[in-house]
């Protein structure tokens, strides 16, 4: 991991997930954790050979890759603990994401990784979008939801730090179908972000950009794409299609490749969140036909 000066007081550390570091006096905020003790261990490493203190933290949602590392974090140093209301439960309780990717019953051994499940944490402060004091600064929390259900996003001293909000080109080309939950809120943000005064960004995963804004617009072009992608197949069978068969045919028309059953729960939630604003729209329909969920155009409102 690079560790990357902003400005006077924003740093981050650049790698597969981002960490952001904030420094205000005697107090320093992290913002996410990492994957894992070990990624959180260099972390500490390079803070405390820097002399850069650790005293805050702020979970930005609740996704293994972003908060894995806290529970050694905490551990080890007194750190107050912020997250968002819901992703808060959720960090208490890990188990809840393997839970709803398995629609609901108790997941496999398989469904419980480290990719999908962290070690709890404690949340100290439940957020929303409001302004927070850090030191003698204050930090702007956003309500970014899409990518998770309450996902929010941190500006302080002019940088934001978006989280998954937004996405490098090249990660939305490597992962082809981006993990979202819900595709009209994921749009939402992006349309958001780029309101947001600031001299640029950070996301969850790539580089820090200040004319970041170009990026926002490819992921919202890109979702559209899939979601036009997903609505021509659904056209394509006049009848319907059953909806593993549609996730079957958006994995392989997306030239997704061999999947586990963990990787195949990830891939089915994203095609079920663009399915689920195309039923929003009216554009779609969903029924029940020999016992199986089915999509279907809805026709009564697409002309």
């Amino acid at each position: 991991m690079n560790f990357i000066q902003l400005n006077n007081s924003c740093y981050y550390f650049q790698g597969a997930v981002n960490i952001g570091y904030v420094r205000n006096g005697e107090n320093g905020l992290l913002i996410d954790a990492g994957i894992d003790k070990q990624t959180m261990k260099k972390v500490l490493k390079k803070l405390q050979g820097d002399n850069l203190p650790v005293t805050h933290l702020f979970v930005t949602h609740a996704h293994a890759d972003h908060y894995g590392g806290a529970e050694h974090l905490q551990s080890i140093v007194d750190v107050y603990t912020y997250a968002p209301k819901l992703e808060a439960a959720m960090l208490r309780h890990p188990i809840i994401e393997p839970l709803y990717l398995f629609q609901g019953n108790k997941p496999l051994p398989e469904m419980r990784n480290k990719f999908l499940e962290g070690k709890p944490i404690r949340v100290d402060e439940e957020i929303e979008q409001a302004t927070y004091p850090f030191g003698d600064t204050f930090f702007q929390c956003y309500s970014l939801p899409g990518h998770s259900i309450n996902q929010h996003g941190l500006l302080i001293d002019k940088v934001l730090y978006a989280a998954d909000a937004y996405f490098a080109e090249e990660q939305l080309h490597k992962h082809k179908i981006p993990f979202i939950i819900d595709a009209k809120d994921t749009l939402e943000s992006l349309s958001k972000l780029k309101k947001i005064d600031c001299v640029g960004a950070v996301p969850g995963h790539g580089l820090f950009e200040e004319d970041f804004v170009k990026t926002v617009d490819a992921n919202i072009s890109y979702h559209l794409k899939l979601m036009n992608s997903i609505k021509s197949v659904i056209q394509e069978h006049e009848a319907g299609i059953y909806h593993d068969e549609l996730v079957a045919e958006i994995c392989t028309k997306w030239d997704i490749g061999d999947l586990n059953v963990p990787s195949w729960m990830l891939f089915r939630t994203a095609v079920t969140a663009y399915v689920t604003m195309l039923v929003q729209e009216n554009t779609a329909e969903l029924l029940i036909n020999n016992h199986r969920l089915m999509i279907r155009e809805n026709k009564k409102s697409s002309h």
